[in-house]
């Protein structure tokens, strides 16, 4: 094969995955439209034009913004807040916590350090529903039900963030490190002023994860916090729907408003994202 037609074949092999790439992020982001378009119609038209489908299925004839400000005046604004507070402290006190971990794991000669680190896979293999309920009757045992550290705790230590981390860790010189030990620095010394400033991509996806696990959680902020006050968004949207009646243009419009946030976060930090994950690679 000669170099032209090589080059008219990656072409061609480059434009069929674009416009692969483009049919998927479309069908993604069909159920965010979805959500917003059926937040600015009236209720009664939201799943008026669904059957048979038509240009106002997808087009909405009549807008309001009824349901968001139903959504905003009730108590939703409140759960707004937890949820922001919540992933923000689990954000920095799990950022601490999953960093060092991981660089003990990457740096430190300690006893088990390979079992540990087995351990540490294993955790974020396992679907934390399957351990919600068991972790429930332990944190009503030291009163944790109805408090931000009850949903918090959980969170901050997150395995596939210390598994990231680590392997990051790893891609960083060992002389650096072993220069810095010869000068008389401590291994916390080592870390904080060699390690954290060269780790930035990777402490910032590390934060992502932390982030989405948090603001996405239903289950546990559900049993750990029924109490009004502490309520995330993503339990006080799942209250617009009653036992007689659902008010699908309030969820819709909760929808919207749980969605931007991460949405914004991810497209603002995708290229650190993305830059962490090729630099860790496959590393022992």
């Amino acid at each position: 094969m000669n170099t032209s037609t090589h080059a008219a074949a990656h072409e061609r092999a480059s434009r069929l995955a674009l416009v692969g790439a483009v049919i998927v992020g479309a069908v993604s982001m069909g159920p965010l439209y979805w959500a917003f378009v059926s937040s600015l119609r009236p209720g009664e038209d939201i799943l008026k034009y669904l059957s048979p489908l038509r240009i106002w299925t997808f087009i909405p004839n009549r807008l309001t913004l009824d349901n968001w400000l139903h959504v905003w005046s009730g108590p939703f604004a409140r759960s707004m807040f937890n949820s922001v507070f919540v992933a923000l402290v689990t954000i920095v006190i799990g950022l601490v916590i999953c960093s060092m971990a991981a660089f003990a794991l990457a740096k430190l000669r300690i006893p088990g350090r390979a079992a540990i680190f087995s351990i540490v896979v294993v955790s974020f293999l396992i679907p934390f529903d399957a351990i919600a309920v068991p972790l429930l009757t332990l944190f009503r045992a030291v009163g944790l039900q109805n408090t931000y550290a009850g949903i918090i705790l959980p969170g901050v230590g997150n395995g596939f963030a210390v598994f990231m981390l680590r392997q990051f860790f790893l891609g960083i010189p060992g002389e650096l490190a072993d220069a810095a030990r010869v000068d008389g620095l401590g291994w916390f010394g080592v870390f904080m002023r060699i390690y954290v400033p060269l780790s930035g991509p990777a402490l910032i996806s590390a934060g992502l994860i932390l982030f989405v696990f948090q603001w996405q959680a239903f289950l546990w902020p559900l049993l750990i916090a029924p109490d009004p006050s502490y309520k995330v968004a993503a339990v006080a949207t799942a209250d617009f729907a009653g036992q007689f009646a659902t008010d699908f243009g309030s969820i819709f419009g909760a929808s919207v408003f749980i969605s931007i946030v991460p949405l914004a976060i991810l497209l603002v930090f995708q290229r650190y994202f993305t830059a962490s994950l090729a630099a860790s690679g496959s590393k022992e």
